[in-house]
């Protein structure tokens, strides 16, 4: 699979792609990473990527122009892969485990990243294929956001992980299921015990303590 990554900061993502499950999925060749600065694609000397919004208000847009003509030399790259352009946004569709899985089985995943005041609507209502946002909060770009989307892509990859079976039963594997809670050694710490069910080897209970102590969102 290969992630690209459209922005006004690729330099954000540098220590991103050189960490723990995302550095060992690249290593593994279960993912590439491509990393497309915006402003390359300005369109003029200054390489101005954003103007003022029509209508009057504060901050900045990113002026269409440039993302355009990043995406369409883009496409013309990787024009026989199943590919989908996502764009961040905080009025986008909430980000779920459920998305993730799905956008896992492309050949391509592309994500524009938002920043300032966010992305001229024509470049949402016509050049990307769906917006999402993480969480009902404001970032100041979409750097954090592409992040967390690519991190959790990734690791649903074959290879990515050291034990396949880590994804079996995961929290939000269904929609409104977290986690059950976790223990390790030592089994007392101070006054607090580790649950007696835990530590007696029997899976079947074991098994069927976690589920019902997972938790509901």
């Amino acid at each position: 699979m290969t992630i690209t990554i459209f922005s006004l900061f690729p330099e954000y993502f540098q220590s991103v792609l050189r960490t723990s499950i995302i550095k060992r999925a690249q290593a593994k060749q279960s993912v590439n990473f491509e990393l497309i600065n915006i402003r390359d694609f300005a369109v003029d000397k200054h390489r101005l990527t954003d103007d003022r919004p029509f209508g009057g208000g504060a901050g900045m847009v990113m002026m269409i122009e440039p993302i355009d003509k990043a995406l369409r030399d883009w496409q013309t790259k990787y024009q026989d892969q199943s590919k989908l352009v996502v764009a961040t946004s905080a009025s986008g569709k909430l980000f779920t485990q459920q998305l993730a899985c799905h956008w896992a089985q492309l050949d391509h995943l592309a994500i524009l990243c938002g920043h300032y005041e966010g992305i001229d609507q024509r470049v949402l209502d016509h050049l990307v294929d769906t917006t999402v946002r993480i969480g009902d909060y404001v970032l100041s770009g979409g750097e954090p956001a592409a992040a967390v989307i690519l991190d959790t892509v990734t690791r649903l990859l074959p290879g990515a992980l050291g034990n396949e079976h880590s994804l079996v039963g995961e929290a939000h594997e269904q929609p409104g299921q977290g986690s059950y809670p976790q223990y390790t050694r030592p089994a007392e710490y101070k006054t607090w015990k580790v649950p007696d069910i835990l530590l007696n080897g029997n899976h079947a209970k074991i098994e069927a303590w976690r589920q019902q102590h997972r938790q509901k969102i």
